[in-house]
Order: structure tokens, then C-alpha cells, then sequence
């Protein structure tokens, strides 16, 4: 029956359950698939889900389906070596997320009113988070934020945790004002300091930048994100400028790709 299910395409999620059950199997499985732990398997898991990000960016639905299949792996792997030691199981996790969006969506599943904006909305899904937090003897403000998130996502819920309690600038004035004076401190570091201090400072004038973007309502990681993707577009321009000239950019210096460049943003102001 382990077979058939296997090879039945129409099997849905007990088909991939039991594919990662025979993969993990440790007299038969694969090598490397039984050598994986929760640690080694967490990176995998992390470019996952930005290839699904990078999939939605693109438009891309066909290779959307698949990114997501990939996701969808990580979370069957993972849960699966939770089964292994007994700590939890796939329907013990469906469970568990089932009861969360059920207990956060009362006007939806509950006896609440429907009758509020999407900002009540979220006013009311951020009281309901912190019951929990403090359900699981997670006081303080801070609480409960991911060490594991990408740098400047969690100083950005860091900064919107702290927010809430009143700590934060009035406005973006005050936060330009930290900027300029956490930019002055890094040239001073750089000229007198030793390198922990310089990339100590360095890491503060990152969280105020990102701390800018909160207050002028932007996502930092989606800004940096475009700008990485314009850089890529532009620098890949410069290269087919070189390449009509018969060069690479090794063949060329700073002089002559800054002006290719600078050609490149000319030309795609006109478009």
C-alpha cells in the first residue's frame, strides 16, 4: 500500500508524508536525507521561502507552484524529525495553526463584528498576540521576536514592538537628526577605532535606516530588495554597453564603467 501511495499523483499530503517517511526510513532511506537535523535543515528552509518571494516578485506562477511545493517539503521535513523525537507531528502542527487563526479571527469564527477597518483589525490581531505571548510567560515587550529573522526585518519589529509602548520619535525629523549623528560617529569610528567599533556603528546607522522607513511607511527589506534589483538591471546593462565595444568589465576601469552607467541611468529616465 506504501507504494501505491507513493506513486499515486492524486494522493495529496499523505503522498509527501510518506515520501519524506521512506526518505528518513533509516534501513532503507537515503543517506543523506536520515543524516539531516533540525539545524542543518533550517538554512534550506530560509531560501525557501525567499524563492517563493522572489517567484511572487516576478509574476511567476508557474514557478510559484513549484517554489511552494518546496516550502511545503520544509515544513513536512521538519515536522517529520519532530515526530522522530517525539516532540510533535504534522497533524499535531495543522492542529495547533488551525486553533491559532480560529482563536484570531472571532469576528470571523466567533461572535464579534465584521463591522471594523483592516487598522481595528489589526489593532485587535496585535492585542490578541500579546495574550498569548503572555500565556507563555513571554512578558516583556520584546518577547517572542525571532532571533533567527533576517537582520533588518527584526529591527523593524523590534522598532514596531517598542513603538507601541511609547518609545519611539515623534517624527521623521528626530529620526533624520539620529541618522546624521550616527553617520558622523561611523567616520569617526572609521578613522579612529578598531573594526568591532566600526561594524558596531555601522550596525547602529543600519537600524536608524530602517527605523526611517517605518516612518515613512515603507518595508525596509522591500526597498532594499528593489534597489538590489535595479542595481543588477543597470550594472547588467553596463556590461552589454562593454560587450558591444568588445570588452568585459575586466578589460575595462572605474572611469570608463561609471560613464557607461551614468549613460545607462539616462537612458532609463527616457523610457
Amino acid at each position: 500500500m506504501a507504494d501505491e501511495l507513493i506513486h499515486d499523483p492524486d494522493a495529496g499530503i499523505e503522498r509527501l508524508l510518506e515520501i519524506m517517511r521512506r526518505l528518513r526510513d533509516p534501513e532503507t532511506g537515503c543517506p543523506w536525507d536520515i543524516e539531516q537535523d533540525f539545524d542543518s535543515i533550517a538554512p534550506y528552509t530560509i531560501e525557501e521561502a525567499y524563492e517563493v518571494a522572489d517567484a511572487i516578485a516576478r509574476k511567476d506562477w508557474r514557478d510559484l507552484e513549484g517554489e511552494l511545493g518546496d516550502l511545503l517539503l520544509q515544513t513536512v521535513y521538519h515536522t517529520a524529525m519532530g515526530a522522530e523525537g517525539g516532540h510533535f507531528t504534522f497533524q499535531s502542527v495543522v492542529r495547533k495553526i488551525s486553533d491559532k487563526m480560529v482563536a484570531r479571527h472571532p469576528h470571523v469564527f466567533g461572535d464579534e463584528s465584521r463591522d471594523k477597518s483592516a487598522d481595528q483589525q489589526t489593532a485587535d490581531w496585535e492585542k490578541i498576540k500579546a495574550r498569548e505571548r503572555a500565556d507563555n510567560a513571554q512578558q516583556g515587550t520584546l518577547d517572542g521576536v525571532a532571533i533567527g529573522l533576517p537582520a533588518l526585518l527584526r529591527a523593524l519589529k523590534l522598532q514596531k514592538r517598542a513603538a507601541r509602548v511609547g518609545f519611539d520619535w515623534p517624527s521623521t525629523d528626530e529620526v533624520l537628526d539620529k541618522i546624521t549623528e550616527e553617520a558622523a560617529e561611523l567616520v569617526e569610528a572609521r578613522d579612529r577605532l578598531t573594526q568591532a567599533e566600526v561594524e558596531e556603528e555601522f550596525g547602529d546607522l543600519l537600524f536608524v535606516m530602517a527605523n526611517l522607513g517605518r516612518h515613512l511607511g515603507l518595508d525596509p527589506e522591500a526597498a532594499l530588495r528593489a534597489a538590489n534589483a535595479k542595481f543588477t538591471r543597470r550594472f547588467e546593462a553596463v556590461e552589454a554597453k562593454l560587450a558591444a565595444l568588445g570588452k568585459t568589465p575586466a578589460d575595462s576601469d572605474l572611469a570608463e564603467m561609471d560613464a557607461l552607467w551614468d549613460q545607462v541611468k539616462a537612458e532609463a529616465r527616457k523610457d
